[in-house]
């Protein structure tokens, strides 16, 4: 069945890139809705923002959605990774600002919110994207690419020079309340020696060690320290299943990533849709619907790693 959230959700704070502050309204949607974004701020014009791959804008260090009359919403994918992980399939997200507020980095105060007050269940049958067969997409910066599963699983691989990061490595089978569990708390993080020059640039104007995991070689500078040992590669997913929300459905299929970003995420969904015969659209039954993410989600297990 599809699902919505039972009540609105209101989050205020600052954009990670942008520093502008800004509210985000979380709002259930009827069935079919699917997930759009609303500019409040945005009187004259189109203000709706659908979440869709094919609305994707490449953007640095973050994923900016644009709809065709050039209004944008950037640093949606925490958002988005919260309502894929929570099984939220419809909502219509309000925000009076271009940046959704980075909160502490991760996807928990949003996880937390919407576990707290519960779904709405519709008797609509729910559709999910069954992968037929591998498509890969790379750059010379990392690649990722979708193969066959009969259950939702992510694998990511990253390398950064940071000691304190270093290699990692996980696999995750991403049904039921896995995402809740092992990677919704991670936070996005980022090399000391990185700051100067993203503000150079006009990014992370609204970062602190308060909403990121910053490192110094084999240190880690935020305060309290790691929530994981592998909290990179953990944040990394947490990523990858936000943008992987703009395929419009569920996956059915293994994602692997190797020192994938955003934007190769992203052009993975281009592939996907743009290759013959490499997926198809199915009509969950209760067994394939039991297994997809989110579902079974309790508000005790995020509780655990809040």
């Amino acid at each position: 069945m599809q699902t919505t959230l039972s009540q609105p959700h209101i989050f205020d704070g600052i954009g990670l890139h942008s520093g502008k502050p800004a509210q985000l309204r979380i709002c259930p949607a009827l069935e079919n809705h699917g997930i759009w974004f609303i500019r409040t701020d945005m009187q004259i014009g189109d203000n709706a923002i659908p979440a869709r791959w094919d609305r994707v804008e490449q953007s640095s260090l973050c994923t900016k959605l644009t709809n065709e009359a050039g209004i944008s919403v950037s640093t949606v994918e925490h958002v988005l990774a919260a309502l894929s992980g929570c099984g939220v399939h419809n909502a219509r997200i309000e925000i009076n600002g271009p940046e959704v507020p980075i909160l502490d980095g991760s996807a928990i105060p949003f996880v937390l919110s919407i576990l707290e007050q519960g779904l709405e269940y519709f008797d609509t049958p729910l559709t999910a994207l069954r992968v037929l067969r591998e498509v890969k997409f790379g750059t010379d910066q990392g690649w990722a690419k979708l193969v066959p599963s009969d259950v939702p699983m992510m694998s990511f691989h990253i390398n950064f020079d940071a000691a304190a990061i270093g290699i990692q490595d996980k696999t995750l089978n991403m049904s039921n309340g896995s995402f809740v569990r092992e990677l919704c708390n991670s936070r996005t993080f980022c090399r000391n020696s990185d700051v100067d020059a993203m503000r150079a640039n006009g990014l992370a104007l609204g970062g602190s060690l308060e909403n990121a995991v910053v490192v110094d070689g084999s240190d880690v500078l935020t305060p309290g320290g790691l929530r994981h040992s592998d909290e990179a590669v953990r944040h990394k997913m947490l990523d990858a299943l936000g943008d992987l929300t703009l395929a419009g459905a569920p996956i059915l299929g293994h994602y692997i990533g190797h020192r994938a970003g955003h934007a190769i995420t992203n052009g993975l969904l281009h592939k996907l849709f743009t290759s013959p015969g490499a997926v198809e659209l199915v009509v969950c039954d209760d067994n394939l619907a039991e297994i997809l993410p989110g579902v079974g989600a309790t508000l005790e297990e995020c509780v655990k790693v809040a």
